[in-house]
């Protein structure tokens, strides 16, 4: 069945500025079911979390149902949902805990695909370890990390690699299973960045080949957290620094203070909303989660192919967004203005579509486009035809 746009769009607010919003790969607009959830959290008692009183128990109850609602979205078990401020937080809390058995002699692998966050934690933890950062490149005229990439770099000294499940910059969508397979192959971990792809596809950590992975929900609809998925029986092997009387259990070792119980129930709302796309959808939310994105994914690649064939009409617009397998996400140039102009004048027009390297700055230098990027052009669940012909419409008309 084919997505309501139109249904969509009704639910959530902020689109009722007018702009045609192309900057969902940096943040999604929020349904008003996620913000009278949040509303709701905090209207009624809260407490530190107990079975006492009320409030202890309204928290308890967050915690739980939002562990497992992202727990069906990222096809994870609720005692391996890790959560925390946001997906950076988390990488550079696992990669500190990691690194505590690393030393001279041992090997992290890293690609130049990946935003930041999937690199400086791993290269600052092995360089504090005296372990020996390994670079895998991607093909910049393709947009390919192609398993060979990493395998170059692999060696039995290797500990983990931190690989994107999809590239925030340019939308390229590696061949992780095959990648997880050479990593494992020489005994090594398999870190894995979902930010970006969890937006657009269902994550499937087993089928992906991850051991941890990372994703952030306000990049799809939700408030901004971090969320890390990982095999229970993995994090008990894990010992992180946490405070003398906090919990020792699994996932609670790993949650630094008190979670933010409002920002929790919206979460667990925006995988409900996920799951509520497909309407006609049965069986248990997962089962409907993967029916939802199926319909999302079709409504993305057909709006993606209708912006890929205009802006191929456009005279002088590069396009950097070019692997086979890719979210619905574009990255270009326009040939005699700086991105950052393009942005301004879009947004004139009513078109909000970022400009930048987007913390994927290796990737953008590789790409030959320096620290000052291009400009991206991402989609979401609540991405219109009539948005995009917005878009190209503004696009055609920058030159007059």
């Amino acid at each position: 069945m084919a997505l309501d746009v139109d249904a969509i769009r009704a639910q959530i607010p902020a689109l009722k500025s007018g702009s045609a919003r192309f900057d969902a790969p940096g943040g999604t607009q929020t349904p008003q079911p996620v913000i009278d959830a949040i509303a709701q959290a905090l209207s009624n008692p809260l407490a530190n979390r107990g079975r006492t009183t009320e409030g202890e128990r309204n928290a308890d109850g967050i915690v739980a149902d939002a562990r497992a609602a992202l727990a069906d979205l990222l096809g994870a078990e609720p005692r391996g949902i890790v959560l925390g401020r946001s997906a950076t937080q988390l990488a550079y809390d696992l990669s500190r805990t990691l690194a505590k058995s690393w030393g001279p002699g041992d090997e992290v692998v890293v690609t130049r695909l990946d935003h930041d966050s999937n690199i400086r934690p791993w290269v600052q933890a092995a360089e504090s370890a005296g372990a020996t950062v390994r670079w895998a490149d991607f093909d910049p005229a393709t947009g390919e990390l192609r398993p060979e990439h990493i395998e170059a770099v692999l060696s039995p000294r290797t500990r983990l690699v931190a690989v994107t499940a999809a590239s925030n910059l340019i939308g390229t969508m590696p061949d992780l299973p095959a990648i997880a397979r050479l990593t494992h192959g020489v005994g090594a971990l398999c870190h894995v960045d979902a930010v970006h792809y969890a937006s657009h596809a269902v994550v499937d950590p087993v089928a992906l080949g991850a051991d941890t992975l990372v994703c952030s929900p306000y990049k799809f609809l939700g408030p901004h957290l971090g969320v890390l998925a990982a095999r229970p029986e993995f994090l008990e092997t894990l010992r992180p620094d946490k405070l003398l009387p906090s919990s020792d259990a699994v996932p609670e070792r790993f949650e630094l203070g008190t979670l933010p119980y409002e920002l929790l129930a919206g979460a667990r709302a925006a995988v409900d909303f996920l799951a509520g796309l497909e309407p006609d959808a049965r069986g248990t939310r997962r089962d409907r989660l993967v029916a939802s994105f199926a319909a999302l994914e079709a409504h993305e690649d057909v709006l993606r192919e209708r912006i890929e064939r205009g802006l191929a009409g456009l005279d002088g617009v590069t396009v950097y967004s070019r692997a086979a397998r890719r979210t619905p996400t574009l990255l270009f140039t326009v040939a005699g203005l700086r991105p950052a102009d393009v942005y301004g004048r879009l947004a004139e027009r009513g078109v909000d579509a970022p400009a930048g390297s987007f913390y994927a700055l290796e990737a953008s230098r590789r790409l030959g486009l320096g620290d000052a990027g291009a400009v991206r052009v991402g989609l979401a669940p609540y991405t219109s035809a009539d948005d995009v012909d917005r878009l190209l419409t503004a696009l055609a008309g920058l030159g007059r």
